[in-house]
């Protein structure tokens, strides 16, 4: 997904409508690893979608079923009154207001695109936030208008189905870890992450919208080319960052789970599981068989 989604299974979340029709012949990927004596699945999510699409398939629905356990980004994944005090103690900086932060020219752009995604207040609004934050909200408000909501990703389908069936729900990191991925970044990388933003704000609907067609049709080489290698080529530090390292985090956690018993469903961000520097590419060079389903 574009920048905030590739990790905010909190943050977030973040096109022109989707025809219908894909929702009845959705197949997202999903692939399976064995261990000596455990299974786990591997399933790619999106944070945010239209009302009424369903990503349902026979195969998906039938490692759900047989799963013990769901992993997710992070085990609180709903619960939003956990994140303000995050957000307001990692995103906020109240002390040196953003358009200060900005060159004249970075700011004008802002201003045009604040008003554009209509801001209450418009700039004024982003004034106490951080670069970072500043991008996110951005990146968030022309999906959110082409109908796209983050009560309607995956996860917050998934999890329920886990705990109705009094099965464990987990993750791998916390929210205020995830956040600190962003708010650790050198303010020059902030900046640079806000204007590509504020660059890609036309075409932002655009750009999710072949994405998300790309993961209904289970299309991980597209999946990978329109949610990595822009990312990839234009921050590629920030990459290494927000991808590379924390699917060789993942990755390893996963291994974990292989090494025990039981059968776990592992629900994480699409991008996380598509192309060389994937989770499936980094635990096949470890050894496992993985299996596309």
């Amino acid at each position: 997904m574009p920048r905030a989604t590739r990790l905010v299974s909190l943050v977030l979340l973040l096109a022109s409508i989707i025809a219908p029709a894909l929702s009845a012949h959705a197949e997202p990927a999903i692939w399976v690893v064995k261990g000596p004596h455990a299974t786990v699945y591997l399933f790619g999510t999106v944070h945010a979608l239209q009302k009424g699409q369903s990503w349902h398939s026979a195969k998906i629905d039938a490692a759900i079923k047989e799963s013990g356990t769901l992993y997710l980004e992070i085990p609180n994944v709903d619960d939003a009154a956990a994140m303000q005090p995050l957000i307001m103690q990692l995103g906020l900086d109240q002390a040196h207001p953003l358009s200060t932060k900005l060159t004249p020219d970075q700011l004008a752009k802002l201003t045009k695109v604040a008003a554009s995604a209509g801001l209450p207040g418009g700039e004024s609004m982003l004034e106490p936030f951080k670069p970072w934050l500043a991008a996110l909200t951005l990146s968030l408000m022309p999906l959110m208008k082409a109908g796209y909501d983050p009560s309607s990703g995956v996860e917050l389908e998934l999890k329920p189905q886990f705990v109705s069936a009094n099965k464990p729900v987990k993750g791998f990191e916390t929210a205020e870890q995830q956040l600190h991925y962003f708010d650790d970044m050198s303010d020059k990388a902030q900046v640079d992450y806000l204007v590509s933003e504020l660059d890609d704000f036309d075409t932002g609907v655009e750009k999710f919208n072949k994405l998300i067609a790309a993961w209904y049709a289970g299309d991980v080489d597209a999946l990978d080319q329109f949610n990595n290698a822009e990312f990839r080529d234009k921050h590629p530090d920030l990459f290494q960052t927000l991808v590379v390292k924390r699917n060789e985090a993942f990755t390893t956690q996963i291994e974990t789970l292989l090494k025990g018993d039981g059968i776990t469903f592992v629900a994480i961000g699409a991008g996380h599981l598509v192309g060389k520097e994937g989770v499936p590419a980094m635990l096949e060079k470890q050894g496992f068989k993985v299996t596309r389903e």
